[in-house]
């Protein structure tokens, strides 16, 4: 018999005493056979990690000095993991019976696949899938992010649509499996996001290392989403906007970086406008420091750091091949299955 894998299912926690009492027992149900759980606590005030402590003794600790963030947070505490696939989960989700086989039996059939994520479905809205990872995410040519079965703010009803094995240009990071040594190769998360985007970052940074990124729709799990930053944010439309812009400047080949951003800069100042418009000045307000950070953290970053090869965006797996918010916006394309029209969905499936 063939060994199983080592799988390290990792939760990053930071004063969730609250999520781990309601979720963490449906993880500690988890029947695959070669399992260890860790708790990776960023500097939490709360007593978290003495509940995990008395009730879970199961599950190890790992105690970050500070707090920082999604991406620095599991950079460190990963450092202390020894598995051949990481499992980074988040507090706010509840995984159903036999969530991991499936996904490990994917991976396994093929090295390249780096990263892969479970159908995502809403907590409070079962039937649903959520906004964070739907059924794997997608980028469209001006590095908009959406879903499968979530497109902007609108979730379709789970109806059986997105059943199907595909590769996805990002995995979420609310359920992410991936090879360890794939997440060192690439050197980890950019810790400069803090948080927000940083797994689209590594996915792409994946996919430019040669790997690919799936979507395993037989393990399913479910996600409360916005434990940290709820929607409507203005501090999480701040990371969203300024990652967003980071990620672009990384990862997008020399001759598309200035086509892209020019303009993406003239769509959200479109944005900006219409949030002072519709009565929210905090949001425009976001949306300038964003631009403003992003302008400081490009004259500090040094491109020659990374050596990873360019890809062109359109050469990529997950990549639509237009503008998605005109699609949304302008012609009432609110689900993904209706995205492309049907004579642009045959010639890309012909092309590949």
């Amino acid at each position: 018999m063939s060994v199983l894998p080592s799988v390290a299912v990792v939760i990053l926690n930071w004063n969730g005493r609250g999520f781990l009492e309601k979720f963490l027992p449906s993880v500690c149900q988890s029947t695959y056979g070669n399992l260890e759980l860790y708790l990776a606590d960023n500097a939490s005030t709360d007593d978290s990690v003495a509940f995990t402590q008395t009730h879970f003794p199961q599950v190890k600790i790992i105690r970050n000095p500070s707090n920082n963030g999604f991406a620095g947070g599991y950079n460190e505490a990963l450092q202390h993991v020894q598995a051949d696939i990481y499992v980074l989960l988040n507090q706010d989700v509840e995984v159903s019976p036999g969530w991991i086989e499936p996904v490990v039996a994917l991976m396994q059939q093929d090295p390249q696949i780096a990263a892969c994520q479970p159908k995502l479905r809403a907590y409070y809205q079962q039937d649903e899938f959520e906004y964070a990872g739907a059924a794997g995410g997608w980028m469209d040519i001006l590095g908009y992010t959406f879903c499968r079965g979530r497109i902007l703010y609108t979730t379709e009803k789970d109806k059986g649509q997105y059943d199907d094995v595909q590769d996805v240009f990002w995995a979420t990071g609310a359920a992410l499996f991936i090879r360890s040594k794939c997440f060192h190769e690439v050197k980890g998360f950019d810790a400069d996001f803090f948080a927000h985007m940083e797994e689209v970052d590594l996915c792409w940074r994946l996919q430019r290392a040669g790997y690919r990124i799936s979507y395993c729709p037989d393990s399913l799990v479910y996600h409360v989403g916005g434990g940290s930053l709820p929607q409507g944010n203005p501090r999480k439309l701040y990371l969203n906007f300024r990652n967003n812009l980071m990620m672009l400047w990384k990862n997008l080949h020399p001759f598309d970086r200035w086509i892209v951003l020019s303009q993406r800069f003239f769509l959200d100042v479109l944005a900006a406008v219409k949030s002072l418009v519709a009565g929210k000045p905090k949001d425009m307000t976001a949306i300038i420091r964003a631009y403003k950070d992003y302008h400081k953290w490009r004259r500090k970053y040094d491109l020659k750091q990374d050596h990873l090869p360019w890809k062109k965006l359109l050469d990529m797996q997950g990549v639509f091949h237009g503008i998605m918010i005109w699609r949304y916006y302008f012609l009432g394309r609110k689900e993904f299955s209706k995205l492309e029209h049907e004579k642009e969905r045959q010639t890309r499936n012909t092309e590949r």
